[in-house]
């Protein structure tokens, strides 16, 4: 264990999450108000030691695909939302999608994680539209023998249940916040429960989820504090938090961008609560000059790794780094080797997936044993 700054207080939480004991809520709220740097600083350092204690010093990369940039949603911290006249739109073809997620493949990436916007070309034009979709993720999956993540927004659950069968393995969902109110304020017209019990229905269907917040967006640290346990509470196998950008075009492009040491911090945290779990640290938001700040926060996998010249968007940062080659996997290397860490290799990543399946199937049948 490290050497603490200061603060009997801070020293039993820290001490307590490496032991695995689990954190109250006024814990993980004392731990997130923490304003001094050398007290952050400890709170990063263990939070490295709980990666390095269950991933030793492995870091996962997932190469990312927006596939359509049109949307049904007029959600208003986003640059895709429908009614933005701001954004260029597009609709990638099978064919293109397919050559662009075997350029990730070939380049090492260990995921592929196709997203899109609630396209309504997918989503709201029966049986076709799925159709196609279930056929992309079938054919990346076969060409590319990767591990496959889907992020459609809120789709029903025979629609779930057919991703698994084609084959993904993973369902991104985010909230964005666990407050009701703000997140009728930050996605209109859409259901915080509908969002969430569709991630437990994913789950249900053998997928694993993803479930992520913004920071900055007008959350309080007891905000922060409820998706923390909400993503608990789901049993997320992968969480994340991501710094909110201010978007041209939208009701929320005047917001002022809050402290980028919060979401450092909700990173962290997020470590010592979730030790076991993937946490991703994003080339959406800072580009390849904040990844390193990040992994030293305690995130374990490197996402938005896009391929340049395929014209494929960003979600936070719709442009950045991406054609000038700065989210590609010999890119991030160097930063890795500067964090003493190192790639993880396929065979890693799919025993994580294999343990974490493994792990959540034993919890369901004593969940089911505690109730018969």
């Amino acid at each position: 264990m490290v050497e603490f700054s200061s603060g009997k207080r801070l020293e039993a939480a820290l001490a307590r999450a490496y032991q695995g004991e689990t954190l109250s809520k006024e814990e993980i709220a004392f731990l997130l108000n923490i304003k001094n740097r050398e007290q952050q600083e400890d709170v990063f350092r263990v939070a490295r030691d709980l990666r390095k204690k269950y991933f030793k010093d492995t870091i996962f990369l997932y190469g990312f695909l927006y596939i359509s940039t049109y949307c049904r949603n007029n959600c208003t911290f986003c640059f895709f939302r429908n009614s933005n006249s701001e954004c260029q739109r597009y609709r990638k073809s099978q064919q293109e999608i397919v050559e662009a997620a075997c350029r990730l493949a070939d380049s090492g990436v260990h995921l592929i994680d196709l997203t899109m916007g609630e396209d309504p070309e997918y989503l709201q034009k029966g049986h076709d539209g799925l159709q196609k979709l279930f056929i992309l993720i079938k054919e990346v999956k076969e060409t590319t023998r990767l591990p496959i993540m889907i992020s459609p927004g809120v789709v029903p659950k025979h629609v779930l249940e057919q991703f698994f069968t084609v084959g993904a393995n993973w369902y991104a969902c985010y909230q964005e916040t666990h407050n009701r109110t703000l997140f009728k304020q930050l996605r209109p017209g859409q259901h915080y429960e509908q969002r969430i019990n569709t991630k437990r229905q994913a789950s249900e269907a053998g997928l694993l989820i993803e479930e992520g917040i913004l920071c900055g967006v007008g959350e309080s640290v007891d905000d922060i504090v409820e998706s923390i346990t909400q993503m608990g509470s789901i049993n997320a196998d992968q969480i994340r938090a991501m710094t909110f950008v201010p978007q041209k075009g939208t009701p929320m492009q005047k917001s002022l961008p809050p402290d980028p040491t919060r979401e450092m911090m909700i990173i962290s945290v997020m470590r010592l609560v979730f030790s076991d779990r993937l946490i991703p640290a994003t080339l959406d938001v800072g580009g390849l000059a904040g990844l390193k700040e990040r992994l030293d926060a305690g995130a374990n996998v490197i996402t938005s790794l896009v391929p340049p010249g395929r014209g494929l968007a960003g979600v936070a940062q719709s442009s950045l780094d991406i054609e000038d080659a700065k989210r590609t996997v010999n890119s991030v290397l160097p930063i890795l080797d500067k964090c003493g860490l190192r790639l993880g290799c396929a065979e890693d990543y799919s025993s994580w997936l294999q343990n974490r399946l493994k792990d959540k199937d034993q919890l369901e049948c004593r969940k089911k044993a505690v109730y018969q």
